[in-house]
């Protein structure tokens, strides 16, 4: 719910109200009674997100989170081997051609 401006015309009172937006507008001025009331035109107030919730992956399931661990971890022994095979590739045999003379 919002929380409207209010100002009166005649004796100046300003206020704020906070109505839902279906409320209908007040007319009446709490302190000079009179049926004067305008209401003033908000700068709006900004959104602020606290709190876990707002984004997507706040609300990952539980089944989600357990595949993600284990891909991560098959992924990462698959790394080991790759290094392991990559270490021993390090080294290419030398090849001798001995030509006839």
């Amino acid at each position: 719910m919002p929380t409207y401006e209010y100002q009166c015309k005649k004796c100046g009172c300003e206020f704020e109200k906070f109505q839902s937006m279906t409320a209908p507008v007040l007319r009446k001025c709490p302190k000079c009674g009179k049926l004067s009331l305008k209401r003033l035109i908000g700068t709006g107030a900004a959104v602020i997100f606290k709190g876990s919730g707002f984004y997507q992956t706040d609300y990952r399931s539980d089944s989600y989170k357990q595949s993600v661990k284990k891909e991560s971890d098959a992924g990462s022994k698959k790394e080991e081997k790759k290094s392991t095979k990559t270490e021993a590739k390090k080294t290419p045999p030398v090849k001798t051609d001995k030509k006839s003379t």
